[in-house]
């Protein structure tokens, strides 16, 4: 059982054992210790209050802890590092920025910050964890590029269940040309989307839903996709398996469990020149429809059908 500290903060000379915990101020997200499936193995992550079992960041991916002695502490130079039973350092924020009164924090978002503890804004946050997503996709997370450092975000899957540690590909944005989503094994693309259209990436389900607004942000030093529900009491994220099928997930309250909204990508012709030497084959052009059952129809060159795991959870325009 973990012992949760009542605060979402750890400061200077603060740490946190293995069994304790932050949670964010609304008690959305928790921070802590944890194994995956049935390895011994520990990780420090990040995972729904509601619903633990569901992780949505690790820190530590590639670099387990093995007993259950590691510490998350603040060091003197402002960042957060944890440390095995001997103080060997496991993992680091590694921020060269120096504050005056440095803070990490675990925001409502389910963002891990580090920031000045008297600036409040998001523009004092010398590292954040959303700039290093593991599998998954949260709501605010910017799935990209800026385009001045080079600096890219994307998602890795997990090696299995019981190792987190980052697989052989890759969910990212391509932006050599018209920008569109693409699933890669080291430079080779696997899978590719077709463009955004101003509402989604070609050849991704899309659903006219009240759930979530999709977005591609072309600032004059970023460009990145993401997304952002339109009410904060719907829990959805995207999440990466290690079979490089991407899933879009919503919370039900009512079964509380989650629910499948779609599946990419859902047909061969999704893989890159596999069809027409676009990738396409046509898939892009279809159209949703949701029934009361939960049942999604893709019309198109193929059709396809998949009934979500709980009561409706969209509707149409």
């Amino acid at each position: 059982m973990n012992l949760s500290v009542a605060v979402d903060t750890i400061s200077l000379a603060q740490s946190i054992g293995d069994g304790e915990t932050l949670v964010s101020a609304s008690q959305s997200f928790e921070l802590g210790f944890f194994n995956p499936g049935n390895s011994n193995n520990r990780y420090l992550g990040i995972w729904y209050k509601f619903n633990p079992s569901t992780v949505v960041w690790v820190s530590n991916r590639k670099n387990p802890i093995t007993d259950k002695q590691g510490r998350l502490v603040m060091s003197d130079d402002g960042n957060i590092v944890l440390l095995s039973k001997d103080k060997k350092i496991i993992w680091s924020t590694n921020s060269s920025r120096v504050l005056e009164n440095p803070v990490g924090q675990l925001l409502d978002s389910g963002n891990l910050v580090i920031k000045d503890n008297i600036n409040m804004s998001s523009d004092s946050y010398v590292w954040q964890g959303f700039d290093y997503p593991s599998d998954t996709l949260l709501p605010g997370m910017k799935l990209g590029w800026n385009l001045r450092t080079g600096f890219e975000r994307y998602l890795t899957p997990r090696r299995s269940a019981d190792d987190p540690s980052p697989g052989d590909f890759s969910f990212r944005l391509d932006i050599h040309g018209l920008p569109q989503i693409v699933i890669t094994t080291g430079s080779r693309k696997e899978v590719r989307s077709g463009p955004w259209n101003g509402h989604q990436f070609g050849g991704i389900p899309f659903v006219h839903n009240f759930i979530y607004k999709a977005m591609l942000v072309h600032k004059q030093d970023e460009l990145y996709y993401i997304y952002e529900p339109f009410n904060n009491t719907v829990k959805t994220h995207e999440f990466l398996d290690e079979s490089r099928t991407l899933h879009r997930l919503v919370w039900s309250w009512k079964t509380t469990e989650w629910s499948i909204l779609y599946t990419w990508p859902f047909d061969s012709c999704e893989h890159y020149a596999q069809c027409d030497g676009e990738a396409n084959s046509g898939a892009s052009l279809f159209s949703s429809k949701a029934t009361e059952g939960g049942l999604v129809t893709l019309g198109g060159p193929c059709l396809h059908r998949w009934r979500t795991h709980g009561p409706p959870l969209f509707q149409t325009k």
